[in-house]
């Protein structure tokens, strides 16, 4: 049993809550009698409820993001039920600001807003020692050297099959509107002598897959060269580094050592979020097109390096010929992913300040994405989410490495042929996600043949390389009657021939 739990809904089991870790790191006497208790959103509020009051804590600490943040206020109001004297302290994105009419936060006893590291081992103490703290508890920023990081409080199960978050720096030194790191967080790095033997244990223990939380890992060029040159001279089979990126700065000191890490081992995740200039400007986001440009062109055709590139849907003045446009030009880039995000209005960001003049209007429950605005009405968002959903399955999942391509082969824009197959897809099966993938396969194999009109004969051995890219070794039954015999599996070739006999004797 311990005084203090903290919890959090993860997303998903194979992420480990990071922020649990760093409080629990930074309790410092108290830290014997807290423990870390992680559930997931696919779990019932009830049962979380259950296993957190088996542990008869006296506080619990409670991370809201905006994946759990229904979840969570339905945790929060069964505890409460059962429980009053359970003193329930909220941290988290979701609730660091616009705290007012949040339901989750009326019910709790106190919240940490900002960045709570240092502040709950000082509100837990005065809550043991019979103290009463303010409800709402605004949290300085702690200084990283001050931190003690929480890299060894990942499990050996945490290192062997979940995902490990860590972070060179905090902040940002940009004012993009939609995002929160625009509200004057300044970019505070963790000092190297202490964050790289962190580094050397968590390699040592047997992690492989390391990612980034950075929001700009590459603004300081000697962290980020020194991170890299510490990684590069560990390098083994399987080990994966993944970076947030800022697409238009990338020195000539930086692609030397990038350009020698081995293919595959790199992932960079690049916001480039808008094409239009004037987008750009009105949202208050500075990037040298030019430049970012000159980057993809570098990485793609000089390194190994993997691109995920993300474009927003739904920014105030961006109507959906400006989108198309920048996505054909991202395409065009060729990125190994293409995320296509809606815009979402997380709390405290300050663009909502466009909200009347573009008409942006929010669904008001988690994640709070755009339903309209001005320029692009509900009905054509609609068919964006579809569009971003259909391309994450078919653009990014890998299964259609070359079939995808013949989606808008020829024509005049990828983007409009793409959403072309969108919309007849979502008309033959009226959903957008539980497709199977030979299900996937042989609807893209109707729509290249009925729309875009290619033979069946040619595009039967396309498909099958992608179906058999990612290991498997049978064929699918649409495929079979038009490819060679000799390229199918042993028992489809003894079924095509049992259907040629049949047909003949039919004929005969």
């Amino acid at each position: 049993m311990a005084d203090i739990v903290l919890a959090t809904l993860n997303a998903k089991y194979i992420h480990a809550a990071f922020g649990l870790r760093y409080l629990l790191a930074n309790l410092g006497a108290l830290r014997p009698q807290a423990e870390l208790f992680e559930a997931d959103i696919n779990q019932r509020p009830l049962d979380v409820a259950e296993a957190l009051l088996a542990r008869h804590p006296r506080i619990l600490g409670l991370g809201v993001y905006i994946w759990n943040a229904t979840e969570s206020t339905e945790l929060v109001a069964i505890l409460k039920r059962l429980r009053p004297d359970l003193k329930i302290i909220l941290g988290g994105p979701e609730v660091s600001y616009e705290t007012e009419n949040q339901p989750v936060v009326q019910m709790a006893d106190h919240v940490i807003t900002g960045e709570a590291d240092l502040t709950f081992a000082e509100i837990c103490s005065k809550i043991l020692r019979g103290e009463t703290p303010p409800k709402i508890i605004p949290a300085p920023l702690p200084e990283p050297a001050r931190l003690e990081l929480p890299y060894d409080l990942y499990t050996d199960q945490d290192i062997a099959h979940r995902i490990v978050y860590v972070e060179a720096s905090r902040g940002c030194p940009f004012s993009c509107e939609f995002c929160l790191s625009s509200l004057d967080i300044p970019v505070r790095s963790f000092p190297l002598e202490t964050f790289l033997p962190a580094m050397q244990r968590l390699l040592d223990r047997g992690l492989q897959h390391f990612k980034f939380v950075d929001r700009t890992f590459n603004l300081d060029l000697r962290t980020s060269r020194a991170i890299l040159e510490f990684f590069l001279e560990r390098m083994r089979p399987g080990l994966f580094l993944h970076f947030e990126m800022i697409p238009d700065r990338l020195p000539a000191e930086l692609r030397e050592i990038i350009a020698r890490f081995p293919a595959g081992s790199l992932q960079f995740e690049v916001g480039v979020q808008t094409f239009d200039d004037a987008t750009a400007a009105r949202i208050r986001r500075r990037q040298n097109l030019a430049r970012l440009e000159d980057n993809f062109r570098f990485l793609r055709g000089q390194t190994g390096v993997h691109i995920h590139a993300d474009l927003i849907a739904g920014l105030p003045g961006e109507d959906l010929t400006s989108f198309a446009a920048g996505f054909d030009r991202l395409l065009a880039l060729d990125p190994q992913e293409i995320q296509v995000g809606i815009l979402k209005r997380l709390r405290g960001t300050p663009i909502v300040r466009h909200d009347a003049e573009w008409g942006m209007i929010y669904n008001p429950l988690p994640p709070y994405e755009i339903l309209e605005n001005r320029l692009i009405p509900f009905s054509e968002m609609q068919r964006i989410r579809r569009f971003a959903r259909y391309w994450d399955l078919v653009g990014n999942s890998g299964n259609f490495v070359e079939s995808r391509t013949l989606i808008w082969h020829q024509q005049k824009s990828p983007f409009a042929a793409f959403m072309e197959f969108s919309d007849w897809l979502f008309q033959r099966v009226g959903r957008t996600d539980s497709i199977a993938l030979p299900r996937l396969m042989a609807l893209i194999f109707e729509f290249l043949q009925t729309v875009r009109g290619l033979s069946p004969r040619e595009l039967a051995p396309i498909l099958l390389r992608d179906y058999q890219r990612g290991g498997r070794h049978d064929c699918p039954a649409f495929l079979q009657p038009w490819l060679p015999e000799e390229s199918l599996p042993v028992h489809a070739q003894r079924q095509q021939r049992l259907l040629r006999r049949q047909a003949r004797h039919q004929s005969g």
